[in-house]
């Protein structure tokens, strides 16, 4: 195979692979706000203590975190359409379908963070008078997002690589820049080379700087 990369020029970079660049980080800063939300309102319902509030929250995590992502995509794009009797098109259905599946693994996250802080901590609060909203809000939830940090940007890394799976439903994210520009230049090995080169170079860097984080949140302790 003769590679040549003489192809991978700014005007390419500007035409092409900017706009895929910037989906793909929207999609994950959009993912990773709305799914650590929803996660926190899930992990909430499932320590409430009332089956009425755990039971669905365990369902819906428990079955969100069974089925591979591309196949919610993929259901969402092809089902809700003729439900609602209209399209969404690819990036509303890529924003709504990775809050609604990362929605799961952020609750887990957020419980086992929750489950770390000490009981004395809660029992503490409840001396005060605080009730079970102001307990969470004031002294459970800060703790624990800090114990979670780490594990939280981990996870958002793990989405920014999962960003890619949108290319099943026609959405322009990093991924089909680089597929677009392959097919136009005619150099399809190479911008797949590339596209490696690029996921990795930024996952990496990011997985660094989770891990300096993370030891210095170590240190705090």
């Amino acid at each position: 195979m003769n590679l040549d990369l003489t192809f991978f020029s700014w005007p390419v970079i500007s035409a092409f692979l900017l706009k895929g660049l910037y989906f793909s980080v929207f999609l994950t800063v959009v993912a990773t706000l709305g799914g650590i939300f929803f996660g926190t309102l899930l992990a909430l319902m499932r320590l409430s203590g009332k089956k009425w509030l755990d039971m669905p929250a365990a369902i819906y995590v428990n079955g969100m975190r069974s089925i591979p992502l591309v196949m919610v995509i993929l259901w969402f794009f092809l089902l809700v359409p003729n439900i609602i009797g209209r399209p969404i098109g690819p990036e509303y259905s890529a924003i709504i379908t990775f809050v609604a599946f990362e929605a799961a693994y952020f609750s887990e996250i957020m419980r086992a963070g929750i489950q770390s802080i000490p009981r004395g901590q809660v029992f503490a609060g409840q001396a005060m008078g605080m009730s079970y909203g102001q307990n969470m809000k004031l002294v459970i939830l800060p703790q624990a997002f800090r114990n979670m940090l780490p594990v939280l940007l981990t996870q958002t890394i793990i989405l920014f690589q999962d960003t890619s799976l949108v290319y099943a439903i026609g959405a322009y994210d990093l991924f089909k820049g680089f597929d677009t520009a392959g097919k136009n230049f005619g150099r399809p090995e190479e911008a797949y080379l590339l596209a490696a080169v690029v996921y990795f170079v930024l996952c990496y860097s990011l997985s660094y700087l989770v891990k300096r984080l993370h030891r210095k949140i170590a240190i705090i302790r």
